[in-house]
């Protein structure tokens, strides 16, 4: 299969697939006689599975040790079990800050009524003021730098 059915049987994107070859993450296809590369089963299975990883935000270095144990590499220190649980250690720090955000953004919007004017608007005045360094509804103690 030319390299456009691979990209829309995976729905991953043409310059995506070149650059997981580039970096290793899928075997350099056969090419055909016209110089187009020809991709077969494997490279559907092997790019799913990527795909899959990186919908779990794996890094791609993560990804290329698991294809190694895929690929038959023995797992005797339990490295597949500590790569998971390195990435669940990044999501939950995720996790953490997405709900800061959420409570900064709450203050936010508790900072502004929708009956107001433009130039009345607390959300404006609290942004502006974090951006002059000044405390915030957001950011009590001053906006991160």
């Amino acid at each position: 299969m030319k390299i456009s059915d691979l990209s829309r049987a995976t729905g991953v994107d043409v310059e995506t697939i070149r650059y997981y070859e580039k970096a290793g993450l899928l075997p350099a296809p056969a090419r055909e006689a016209n110089g187009y590369r020809s991709y077969s089963a494997p490279h559907l299975e092997r790019l799913a599975f990527v795909r899959h990883c990186r919908a779990l935000d794996m890094p791609l270095a993560d990804v290329k040790r698991l294809l190694d144990f895929v690929g038959g590499a023995r797992d005797e220190r339990g490295d597949i079990d500590a790569l998971i649980a390195g990435q669940l250690l990044r999501v939950r720090a995720r996790l953490k800050s997405l709900r800061a955000m959420e409570r900064q953004l709450t203050a936010l919007r508790d900072s502004c009524d929708a009956d107001h004017a433009t130039h009345e608007c607390g959300i404006l005045h609290e942004l502006v003021a974090a951006a002059h360094g000044e405390a915030c509804a957001c950011h009590a103690e001053g906006p991160m730098r």
